[in-house]
Formats: structure tokens, sequence, C-alpha cells
């Protein structure tokens, strides 16, 4: 049963990432760098400062750099645990897939991208969602096309990017109510 799963995963992957054209690949190249994403949650941290305060957006900042820590050394655990490897790393599909990362990279099994991003979008929503309505939804989407340039650039498979949008959106539930009990228990005397 896993293996004939990760046959479907590794076809669906192909299907994927030859929908690429080289007119596209570095709009796609920036969306899957981390850095392109640094203008967009320093606006959303203004945006918490403008809303609430410095004393609420100081216990966000440590929530937030505690769940990408959290995430990032999950991703790693996971990797290592299931060691599977990279599309960009089979001989299998060597000439068959579209390889457009600066780097491959070891392994595959969950992407860290889709999981801290999808994670940063959770959090981040729940936190705005009352001030701005459709947040969540750009969030969600922003969190989706980086999922996706994983699997456009040719380092994750679809499976990958799924699991840790999951993972991702489970962390940033959780990391959204150790906010919420940051909040109520240290930002008074802060």
């Amino acid at each position: 049963m896993i293996d004939q799963l990760l046959q479907y995963d590794s076809e669906l992957f192909i299907y994927l990432n030859s929908l690429g054209s080289t007119t596209w690949d570095n709009l796609w190249l920036v969306i899957t760098n981390k850095f392109a994403s640094i203008p967009i949650y320093a606006i959303l941290l203004y945006l918490v400062y403008k809303n609430f305060g410095w004393k609420f957006t100081a216990v966000v900042v440590v929530t937030t750099a505690l769940m990408i820590t959290f995430t990032d050394q999950l991703t790693n655990l996971a990797k290592d645990f299931f060691e599977r490897p990279r599309p960009c790393q089979e001989a299998s599909l060597e000439g068959i897939i579209r390889y457009v990362a600066p780097r491959c990279g070891k392994f595959s099994f969950f992407s860290g991208h889709a999981t801290s991003t999808m994670a940063g979008a959770v959090f981040i929503s729940l936190i705005l969602r009352s001030r701005y309505k459709y947040l969540p939804f750009l969030m969600l989407f922003w969190a989706f096309l980086v999922s996706y340039s994983r699997v456009y650039v040719g380092v994750h498979y679809p499976l990958d990017i799924f699991t840790g949008m999951i993972v991702g959106a489970l962390a940033g539930l959780s990391f959204y109510k150790l906010e919420r009990y940051l909040q109520r228990r240290f930002a008074t005397s802060v």
C-alpha cells in the first residue's frame, strides 16, 4: 500500500512539475525563496502592533520565534527519520523532471517550507481575523503558493507538501493557543 501511494505521489509530482515553463521559472524561484516572505511578515507585524500595541506584539514575536523553531526542528527530525530522497536526487527521474531550484538538499519528507508557511498563515490569521476578515484567505493562498513552489522547482513531492501543510496548520493552531495563554498570563506585566 505504501509503495502504491509513493508511486501515485511520484506520478502526480511528474505531472505538476511538468506544467512549469521557463517563462515562469524566475517568479517561482522568488516565491520559493524564504527571504521573499520577509516584507509580508513585516507588514503583518506592523498590523499586529497597530491594532494591539507593543506589549501584545512582543508576545506575538516570542511565540512566532518558538513556532518557527519548532516547525524547523520537527521537519528536520522527520526528514532524518524517513530519509525519503528528494525528487531531484532520484536517478529514475533524471531527465524527466524540471529541476529549477538552486540546490537540491538531501531528504524530502516533509516540506519545511510548507510546514512553516502554513503555520505562520494559520497563526497570524487567527490573531488578526477579527480586524481583517479577508486576511486568512490571503495568507492561506500565500501558504499554498509557497508550498506549490517546492513542487514546481523540483525539490518536493505533493505528499511532502500536503503533510507539511497539515502539520503546519496544526502547529499554527497550537501556537495560537499558546500565544493566547501567554497574552493572558504575561501581557499585563510586560
